[in-house]
């Protein structure tokens, strides 16, 4: 049977494709798996006792209300009011299989064959691979010098066939956060021209500022603008459990609930529970977490501060470090030497870029403490070796 040629000339799962190397490895220590942004640890124990008393009831596994369930919405608004402040009710949020089904749905929701998205240099690679696949143009605009999208750069690159801008902040794969005036400014100019500013706020809880990430929801216009994506799977440890949020107008949400009726009903009632818990009982295992992460972005940028092996931290925040390597030839290949002589599990930076500037993005928050300094070993070892 003959497949769809956008899909067919897509290409394959980035992650997918990294772990597909792991047979490859030297298997001479321990694997340091620095690929993937999936916490390591389990969800916390209140999370889990509540899981546990779902699956024994009778209704645990029945369909929930396809926007998600009540007490969830209302959950997760107290929080973002709390973060934000602002104006947000639980009938702005639509609940979701993940972040990424979010995005799908909102991109699906907000343009059709032709039109343009236009988001930053490196891009989060399922956002382009989903737009390609639909026919939908990626537009990248180029970041300033420190990596952070600026909104008077990003409006020369607008054209009547723009249909959002999405930015990801802490970004994907750069850790790099967008600060809260710039996000304003991107507000301002998406208004301006009837665009959709979708936010992929994933990464929300890992920020090293303790401020509001914007001041968004205090415009009592934001829905006209401002639609924003969200995580569970991060900071409370839920990866499989697959639970996300749209957050937007009311237009926008009746749109994606068609898309979503179609693709999964509802997003999983166990995943929403197990949010729920962690939202609602495990305040204080959530900050330890957050607090945890911050400690491994702090030791990761002074361990590598003298540049063991060559290797040099452009950028670190929220989840993840964006490294240079020192070598003459193409990052796929460093990337894939590293794992075969020194069991390590990056990926390169041009899973997110066309360009090869010698980037690989690590992800800091899964590496322990006790696992740092066996890291610069062996950036400096493969440094000297090559």
């Amino acid at each position: 049977m003959r497949s769809s040629a956008r899909v067919s000339a897509g290409i394959d799962s980035p992650v997918g494709t990294a772990y597909a190397r792991l047979p490859t490895r030297a298997g001479r220590g321990p694997l340091l798996d620095l690929a993937q942004a999936a916490p390591a640890h389990p969800p916390a124990p209140e999370v889990v006792e509540h899981v546990t008393a779902v699956a024994h009831d009778p209704r645990g596994a029945a369909y929930a209300a396809q926007a998600g369930l009540p007490h969830l919405r209302e959950a997760f608004v107290a929080d973002l009011v709390a973060q934000y402040g602002g104006r947000i009710g639980p009938d702005d949020v639509v609940v979701t299989a993940g972040c990424n089904q979010a995005f799908c749905l909102v991109a699906a929701a907000l343009t059709e064959v032709g039109d343009e998205v236009v988001t930053p240099r490196p891009v989060y690679f399922n956002h382009e691979m989903w737009l390609r696949m639909h026919g939908v143009v990626p537009v990248v605009a180029e970041p300033d010098a420190d990596l952070v999208p600026r909104a008077v750069d990003v409006e020369p690159l607008l054209t009547e066939a723009t249909r959002a801008i999405v930015l990801v902040t802490p970004g994907n794969p750069t850790g790099v956060t967008v600060p809260p005036d710039e996000l304003a400014a991107f507000a301002a100019l998406a208004r301006r021209h009837d665009l959709a500013l979708v936010l992929d706020e994933t990464y929300r809880s890992f920020r090293d500022d303790p401020g509001p990430p914007h001041r968004l929801f205090t415009d009592p216009a934001w829905r006209e603008t401002v639609v924003s994506l969200h995580s569970f799977s991060k900071d409370l440890a839920l990866p499989g459990y697959r639970v996300g949020a749209v957050v937007g107008a009311p237009e926008l949400r009746r749109d994606v609930m068609k898309l979503l009726d179609c693709v999964a009903i509802g997003a999983p009632r166990i995943g929403q529970e197990a949010a729920w818990a962690g939202l609602t009982r495990a305040g204080e295992w959530r900050a330890e977490r957050a607090a945890e992460v911050a400690g491994r972005r702090t030791a990761f940028t002074k361990a590598l501060a003298e540049r063991p092996g060559g290797f040099e931290v452009l950028t670190c925040g929220g989840f993840f470090a964006w490294v240079r390597h020192p070598f003459d030839r193409p990052t796929p290949d460093v990337v894939a030497g590293l794992l075969t002589e020194q069991d390590v599990l990056v990926m390169p930076g041009t899973d997110f870029q066309t360009a090869d500037d010698g980037a690989m993005r690590v992800s800091v928050g899964n590496l322990g403490l006790e696992a740092l300094d066996d890291l610069v070993g062996r950036l400096a070892a493969f440094g000297d070796r090559a």
